[in-house]
């Protein structure tokens, strides 16, 4: 690593899979010939943070104040910037960087610039109920002129159930195949790529399953994380 290198305070838990496949995928992209040269990762792995989908949905407790106080502890902790490796905890986002001093990198927003890299008109999204909700995809899609292709009621239950089951360590291959099976439904539909929007999907859709480009947020967060502390990009303000 240079001199210019950051350290990045993951706020992770959400679920700890998926925090575990971002920080392996970190690792993965980093050029490295010994440790040293490996990116620094301080790790709030708390999956005590309350449930994102029943706060947007169902009133139910508010995670914002919990990841505020993560935010807080990894900022004291050294952290040069945040990241989140959950989709849906971008509700509360707003609170998170309210919080602290040190940028909070946007998952949405580097998820959105990946799908439209190559001029897609129409973005499917799979992303969870509670994510949808909020808006946050439906909202940065907006902004850049781009369409968002959404699941239907009955593909988002059946989303939901999946992404439960993958929640409980089941990653096997006839839960890959009904994701897929969703993803080509936004496909058939008018998706020109689609975004794996909950960190939960990737691990079990490959991009081999979709037929056009599937954009994995846990991909593209990994990518930035490195290319961040590595100094290769100015961090955000």
């Amino acid at each position: 690593m240079s001199e210019h290198s950051k350290t990045v305070g993951v706020l992770g838990g959400m679920g700890p899979d998926a925090t575990v496949d971002f920080m392996a995928k970190v690792i993965a992209l980093t050029p490295a010939e010994k440790d040293q040269d490996h990116v620094h990762m301080i790790v709030d792995q708390n999956p005590k943070v309350p449930n994102r989908q029943e706060a947007i949905l169902a009133d139910g407790e508010d995670p914002g104040p919990v990841m505020a106080e993560m935010a807080q502890r990894l900022e004291v902790a050294g952290a040069d910037f945040l990241v989140v490796p959950c989709n849906s905890a971008f509700g509360f986002a707003s609170v998170v960087a309210g919080a602290v001093s040190i940028p909070l990198v946007s998952i949405i927003d580097v998820t959105v610039a990946a799908a439209v890299e190559h001029g897609a008109t129409a973005v499917g999204v799979l992303a969870t109920d509670g994510c949808l909700k909020a808006g946050v995809f439906q909202d940065a899609l907006e902004k850049v002129g781009v369409e968002a292709v959404l699941p239907s009621d009955y593909e988002l239950g059946k989303l939901m159930t999946l992404v439960n089951r993958i929640k409980a360590g089941y990653q096997g291959e006839s839960i890959a195949r009904d994701m897929a099976t969703l993803a080509t439904a936004l496909v058939d539909r008018g998706a020109q790529s689609v975004i794996a929007g909950c960190t939960e999907i990737p691990l079990v859709l490959d991009a081999a399953a979709v037929d056009v480009p599937l954009i994995s947020s846990t991909d593209v967060l990994a990518q930035q994380t490195v290319a961040l502390a590595r100094g290769e990009i100015a961090l955000p303000k």
